[in-house]
């Protein structure tokens, strides 16, 4: 029995015979670019295991060949037009029918690139896996964006922060691990929906993780930094700010301090001696008990720069979380943790290197289920930035409770910032393109483990797949990839396909309505997150208040309270500003409002809160009901253990229910109009 699911690479036998005969007759013989071992091994295993075919081998010029090479191999030149071949960047690809001088056609795969090779091969695989005929195409692919990444929080004792699908599969107590071949597995999946970087180990750096850029690690580093390589995926490691003083014994970490800077210069040519073709570093200063360049009176374009200046003679990058804020005293009203990045960042604008990300999390919070995009994305135009999404579901359900978050991302993409005028979008200003930087991309944090699914959950990997296919291809809609991701790893039956998609499309707002719609957030249970806590963190030092009294709820964040909303530009500013043309979906994260207020749909605020959760709870137990009728068309393990994980959700909704409508029922003395019982 295999140790762990392939996902979406399971490559199940292909039960059309036509599509398999027309296949056969178009991949009848097989020419791969000398020395490419690894895209030559992953079409040669698909062909194999979807077909049962194994092609001819070589360069004939008969018709019936796939070509695969970079576009300087003389097989591949002679047959596409030079001027089709230029148009290819680094990482795209070009998929062609062509005819062949003997007659009849071939099929060509090209790219500039060895990378760009390894995404086409794989793109052609789902092709098949797909049943999409071949017959005609003309395909050409490139990345929306330059940098995406996955972000790994592992620990290396082999724990994962906000990891909910079993321990790290790169490290266990203490070490890498010996065998690579999940990890092999790993690239493989990512490289097949355009992953190009990953960060291996958390972002809060501590313990052993201190010394993964020493000579004690950088062995075990290189290991895996092979298998990716091999998929056109570069590694990157997370940093602690000061690791001059905790690994290298300097009494300080002054971006300043020549020392400092000769130390980390020092440090990262080692690294480079390792690994050649080493990403960079990623960083988390001065946020949540993690120091940085305050504690040295320096600002954060201080405290980047230094680690900049170190990885730029050797083409590296160096990329800064923008998740700093100060901790604070429950009783101040004026302090607003949703104004932080933006205050901290926005006056620093022009001050970081030109190898210096900022990786900004899509909302001004923390990943909650429903948040405004960020301003820092519409006030920054001389500063390279990246999108920060999570995919591992830390406040959405937690791998337990199914929600799919590919249409929230695509949302976020989506949004105008009007930075320069309409269509200034977040996808234009992370892809580099609004204001001509020049590195831009998306960061996802990961939502994998050692569970023989990988994610816990196994529709979850459909988060993991979506995140790869929406930030190669942001113009796919979640439904289209949503349906990809079920034709290529749980079944090819259309109507059972339609019903998958369906329950993966209802999953993220039936999530937001039994925990908290509107943009309140949070409410949750203080340290792991899942489950009801109406006060949890109301009397924290972490920001996250909802300010719930017997009369009104919610943060006064418009420009007559903390002055939020004055970060966005116009017409968002004004939008915002005023309740009555605040989009509703996001009216508590901006306002403080009685519970009496009344809706646009005629309900006071209390009465839609009650009629959410009730319909939240109902409406999980519909989605257990259409996945009760996929028994015949998925396999006996995945049908058992998702209907587990809907069981548990069933009861996790019904909890969120009874405890929030509770909470402001006893809170407020207003009853539901329905008469249903609240406790």
């Amino acid at each position: 029995m295999p140790r762990y699911a392939l996902c979406w690479l399971e490559y199940r036998p292909c039960d059309d015979r036509a599509y398999k005969d027309a296949v056969v007759d178009r991949i009848r013989t097989l020419w791969i670019q000398p020395g490419e071992d690894v895209v030559g091994f992953e079409i040669r295993d698909a062909l194999s295991r979807l077909f049962h075919h194994v092609p001819g081998e070589g360069s004939t010029g008969d018709a019936g060949t796939l070509y695969v090479g970079t576009s300087d191999q003389a097989p591949v030149a002679d047959r596409i037009p030079a001027g089709e071949l230029e148009k290819l960047g680094d990482e795209g690809f070009l998929l062609k029918e062509v005819r062949e001088r003997k007659g009849g056609s071939s099929l060509v795969l090209t790219s500039k690139t060895r990378r760009g090779l390894v995404y086409g091969v794989f793109y052609l695989v789902s092709m098949l896996q797909r049943g999409i005929p071949l017959e005609g195409i003309s395909l050409h692919e490139e990345p929306a964006f330059p940098l995406r990444i996955i972000n790994h929080w592992d620990n290396l004792d082999g724990t994962i922060e906000r990891g909910y699908a079993g321990k790290s599969i790169f490290f266990h107590r203490n070490k890498v691990v010996k065998g690579l071949h999940r990890i092999r597995d790993y690239a493989r999946l990512l490289a097949s929906v355009g992953i190009n970087g990953v960060v291996l180990n958390n972002v809060n750096v501590r313990n052993k993780a201190l010394r993964l850029i020493t000579e004690e690690y950088l062995p075990s580093v290189r290991r895996i930094a092979d298998v990716f390589r091999d998929y056109g995926i570069r590694v990157y490691l997370s940093v602690n700010f000061m690791s001059p003083v905790y690994v290298g014994g300097l009494p300080s970490a002054d971006p300043f301090d020549p020392s400092v800077k000769k130390w980390w210069a020092e440090v990262v040519a080692r690294i480079y001696e390792y690994v050649p073709d080493f990403g960079g570093f990623l960083v988390k200063a001065d946020s949540e008990f993690n120091p940085g360049p305050h504690s040295y009176g320096r600002s954060q374009a201080d405290g980047a720069n230094l680690l900049a200046e170190a990885l730029a003679p050797h083409g590296g990058l160096l990329i800064w979380r923008a998740f700093v804020y100060n901790i604070q005293d429950w009783r101040d009203r004026k302090t607003d943790r949703a104004r932080a990045a933006y205050d901290i960042f926005s006056p620093l604008d022009g001050r970081f290197a030109d190898n210096v990300l900022l990786q900004i999390k899509n909302g001004p919070m923390d990943f909650q289920v429903r948040e405004p995009v960020s301003p820092l994305f519409g006030g920054m135009e001389r500063t390279n930035q990246m999108v920060e999404f999570q995919i591992t579901q830390e406040y959405t359900g937690q791998q337990i409770d199914l929600c799919y978050l590919v249409p929230m991302w695509k949302e976020v993409l989506e949004f105008d910032t009007h930075a320069r005028g309409e269509g200034s979008t977040v996808r234009r200003v992370v892809d580099g393109s609004l204001f001509g930087r020049p590195h831009g991309g998306c960061a996802g944090v990961a939502n994998v483990g050692s569970d023989y699914n990988w994610t816990g959950h196994w529709l979850a990997q459909a988060n993991l797949y979506g995140y790869g296919r929406l930030t190669w291809n942001p113009d796919l809609s979640p439904e289209e990839i949503a349906r990809e991701w079920c034709l290529r790893t749980l079944t090819r039956d259309g109507e059972a396909v339609e019903r998958l998609v369906d329950i993966l499309l209802a999953s993220w707002p039936v999530y937001e309505k039994y925990t908290t719609p509107l943009g309140l957030g949070w409410m949750v249970n203080p340290g792991h997150h899942y489950g009801p806590s109406p006060e949890g963190y109301e009397y924290s030092f972490w920001g996250t208040y909802h300010r719930a009294d017997n009369r009104a709820i919610g943060v006064d964040r418009s420009s007559r309270g903390t002055g939020f909303t004055t970060q966005y530009r116009s017409p968002w500013r004004e939008l915002y500003d005023d309740p009555a043309t605040c989009p509703e979906e996001l009216i508590l994260f901006f306002h403080r409002l009685p519970y009496t207020y009344t809706l646009k749909d005629g309900r006071t605020l209390i009465q839609y809160y009650y009629d959410s959760h009730f319909e939240g709870a109902e409406e999980v137990k519909r989605l257990r009901e259409e996945w009760l009728k996929l028994r015949k068309h998925v396999s006996p393990r995945v049908f058992r253990e998702v209907l587990e994980r809907f069981d548990r959700q069933v009861k996790n909704a019904v909890e969120w229910r009874d405890v929030i409508n509770t909470y402001f029922y006893r809170k407020t003395g207003i009853p539901d109009e329905e008469g249903r019982t609240l406790y």
